[in-house]
């Protein structure tokens, strides 16, 4: 693609995102090979803990007929999910900082 062509908006978004990360003093630091092995078992454990959690719901849930019963399950098993998603993105800014999972 020649430097003259029309940008798309992603393009146009992405330098407009760099520049203000610039203009922050934000550097964007490439992450090594390490960093992204321990990131993607971070992911790996945390897809697992989810999933785990939603058969055991469903198994909890299957004999479950009082609606109130159910929606409390439901509420707890997303309280769970959004914990387990924020302690994932937690520990995964922690690698990019260079701290270590």
């Amino acid at each position: 693609m020649s430097d003259d062509a029309p940008k798309t908006a992603y393009e146009l978004a992405m330098e407009r995102l760099r520049k203000k990360d610039a203009e922050a003093g934000i550097v964007e630091k490439p992450l090594t090979e390490q960093q992204k092995a321990e990131i993607a078992e971070v992911r790996r454990r945390a897809e697992a803990r989810i999933a785990e959690l939603k058969i055991m719901h469903a198994s909890k849930t299957a004999s479950m007929f009082d609606p109130f019963e159910r929606a409390t399950a439901d509420a707890e098993l997303r309280r769970e999910i959004e914990r387990i998603t924020e302690e994932r993105e937690r520990q995964i800014a922690q690698i990019r900082e260079g701290g270590g999972g």
